[in-house]
């Protein structure tokens, strides 16, 4: 059984071990409890059977929501996990008041962008050397 629910600070943990398994940079535990001691932060968990296999996290601020980090374990890619994290962050910061996304996405990060593009997000400017390791990235926007 697939189930979404609001991140907690509890699970600072679990989100490490995921950041871990997907970014080359990942976030840690100190990163996350100064995340969850901003107000506008808000996040989901994604678990299959109990066992966390992604999650999306970001901020929401009267009409702009920003989306810092969408992570899915990648035995579990290609499920359509993505496209759930999405539209439950997407719901949730729409009913706080944002009426548009935005995010960052690795140039090279093909996957991911063709995902964001199916769920509406439209390519915006590129960063250069955006990310700590001299990547570009490249700005998304969604409308809500």
């Amino acid at each position: 059984m697939v189930t979404l629910r609001e991140i907690a600070r509890e699970d600072c943990k679990t989100l490490v071990s995921l950041e871990r398994e997907c970014f080359s940079i990942p976030w840690t535990e100190s990163l996350f409890s100064g995340a969850f001691s901003r107000i506008d932060f808000y996040g989901l968990i994604l678990e299959e059977d109990g066992c966390a296999v992604g999650y999306i996290c970001g901020t929401s601020l009267f009409e702009t929501a920003e989306i810092a980090r969408v992570c899915v374990r990648k035995d579990y890619r290609r499920k359509g996990y993505g496209g759930l994290l999405l539209d439950g962050y997407e719901k949730k910061v729409k009913s706080l008041g944002a009426e548009r996304v935005f995010l960052e996405v690795r140039v090279s990060n093909r996957s991911a962008r063709l995902l964001y593009q199916s769920r509406g997000y439209i390519e915006g400017r590129v960063r250069e050397k955006y990310y700590a390791d001299g990547e570009d990235g490249l700005e998304m926007k969604k409308e809500l």
